[in-house]
C-alpha cells in the first residue's frame, strides 16, 4: 500500500441485461471513490465467466479468462462483493472465480453491497461470509442492503433515497479500510500462512 492507499478490487456477478445490478456497482464505485482512500478496480465476472469446473492446471480458455481477474485479485488489498440473491443464493459466477483462487484472499478483509428482493440480498452474503471464512478473509460486519432493488433507483439508474445508502457505504468503508491497512501491516510484518 502505497502512502495510505488501499487497491480495492470490486467483484460484480451481475448480467450485463440487468436494470439494477450495473446501477448498484456505478453507485457504489462513485461512493468509493468519492471517500478518497482507495484505487479502484471493478471485476465484471459475467462478462466473460470463469468455467464452473476447476482444473489444475486450467486449460487455454480457463487460463484466458484468468489472466484478466487473477493479477486484480492477487493486487487488491480489499475487497467488496456487489451481489444479487437468487434462490436465497449468490450466482454461480461470483463462486466460480472465488473458487479458483485461494492465497488471493488470504488475510485480506471483504464487504458486501447486496440487492435483491425483501431481503435485500443479505442471505446470499451470509452464505459468502461462510465461503470467504474458509478462504482465511476477514468479512466485515457493515454492509450496505437494497431491499426490493427495483424500487431503489430511479429511471436514471440513481439512489432514490441516497442518504441512507450512501451512509452506509461510508460505514463499511471506514470500516474496510481500517481491517485492509490492519491486515496490511501484520502481514508486512510476518507473512500470513495457513
Amino acid at each position: 500500500m502505497s502512502q495510505g492507499r488501499v487497491r480495492l478490487a470490486v467483484l460484480s456477478g451481475s448480467p450485463p441485461s440487468s436494470r439494477t445490478g450495473p446501477a448498484v456497482v456505478r453507485w457504489f464505485r462513485r461512493e468509493a471513490e468519492a471517500f478518497g482512500q482507495f484505487d479502484i478496480d471493478v471485476l465484471d465476472l459475467a462478462a466473460d465467466p470463469l468455467p464452473v469446473v476447476i482444473t489444475r492446471p486450467p486449460d487455454t480458455d480457463a487460463a484466458r479468462r484468468l489472466a484478466a481477474v487473477s493479477p486484480c485479485l492477487a493486487a487488491a488489498h480489499a475487497f467488496v462483493v456487489v451481489t444479487a440473491e437468487y434462490n436465497h443464493a449468490y450466482p454461480a459466477v461470483l463462486k466460480s472465480a472465488i473458487d479458483w483462487h485461494t492465497t488471493e484472499w488470504h488475510a485480506k478483509p471483504v464487504g458486501f453491497v447486496s440487492y435483491g428482493g425483501r431481503s435485500g440480498g443479505l442471505r446470499a452474503v451470509e452464505q459468502l461470509r461462510l465461503v470467504f471464512s474458509e478462504l482465511h478473509a476477514v468479512t466485515i460486519r457493515d454492509g450496505v442492503s437494497f431491499p426490493d432493488v427495483w424500487e431503489q433507483f430511479d429511471e436514471h439508474g440513481e439512489p432514490c433515497d441516497p442518504q441512507g445508502c450512501n451512509h452506509a457505504a461510508k460505514i463499511m468503508l471506514e470500516q474496510l479500510l481500517w481491517w485492509a491497512q490492519s491486515l496490511g501491516e501484520a502481514r508486512n510484518r510476518r507473512p500470513y500462512t495457513t
